[in-house]
């Protein structure tokens, strides 16, 4: 087995108000290539897929922006690392000849039946390791620890927002970092968001499974960087009544523009930046 090639077609939904492919849908296609890629392979990686894999992170460089077209997008896949229970897939995603992102993300195997993670098995270690191709590792964005003076944001999660597994898929989890992230853009600042800025990086932690349920959940969001044009912001799922953290993210956010005096002042309203551990 060598590293995997998969073919992507875009969908017209897909698209964002800037008339792009919407930056959650990145998380999406590489979903899509890395479950084609265990389907592809050997009967063992099938049944990891079946017994059960969770994603606990994701590295995602926004290169360029992706207009919609009827040609796939095509990404290359390869293991990038495997360890005793967790292995790693790197990505390289093509719009025709131009790189449009590079990403990586955290694999666990997991028992569905004893609710349980696990670690690898030695024909899984095998059967992974001919796909494995370490490349050079995309530049850690820092933590920023428990949040304070964030903005907070009600979310509820859809019944269509859970995978097979029966929780909340981890390409959802990106588009409630986005609903927050916009929320806190357009009611706090007061910009035009499809005019402004483009994420170029966004990262995230999975720690536990979302369920679905008929109360709210949270996402907390406040700005931990400031650049001339562009600020990086943290943010958290989470339960708000006893706190109970399910992810946690970073987003660089780069504008059109330099940020202005009042923009920069909007922003400092959820601003960890000076405040004191």
């Amino acid at each position: 087995m060598s590293p995997y090639t998969h073919s992507c077609p875009m969908r017209w939904g897909d698209m964002d108000a800037q008339g792009h492919v919407n930056n959650a849908a990145y998380v999406d296609y590489l979903q899509e290539a890395r479950v084609g890629f265990l389907l592809s392979g050997p009967p063992a990686l099938h049944q990891l897929l079946d017994s059960g894999t969770l994603v606990v992170s994701h590295q995602l460089e926004y290169l360029r922006p992706i207009i919609f077209s009827e040609r796939p997008l095509i990404i290359n896949l390869w293991v990038d690392a495997i360890g005793g229970s967790r292995f790693t897939i790197g990505y390289e995603l093509y719009d025709g000849d131009n790189l449009a992102a590079r990403a990586r993300t955290g694999v666990a195997p997991f028992d569905l039946a004893g609710n349980a993670l696990r670690r690898l098995t030695a024909e899984e270690r095998d059967l992974l390791g001919r796909a494995l191709a370490p490349a050079e590792p995309l530049r850690a964005l820092p933590r920023a620890g428990l949040l304070r003076n964030d903005h907070r944001y009600p979310l509820t999660v859809r019944w269509s927002d859970l995978d097979s597994y029966g929780h909340v898929n981890n390409v959802k989890y990106y588009d409630y970092i986005q609903e927050a992230r916009i929320d806190l853009i357009t009611s706090t600042v007061g910009w035009e968001p499809e005019a402004v800025w483009m994420v170029v990086r966004q990262d995230l932690e999975y720690l536990r499974p979302i369920d679905f349920r008929t109360e709210q959940y949270e996402v907390g969001t406040a700005v931990v960087a400031l650049g001339s044009r562009s600020f990086t912001l943290a943010a958290e799922i989470r339960d708000p009544a006893p706190r109970t953290v399910f992810a946690t993210a970073r987003t660089v956010v780069v504008g059109e523009s330099p940020l202005t005096t009042g923009q920069r002042s909007a922003l400092d309203t959820w601003s960890m930046i000076s405040l004191s551990p």
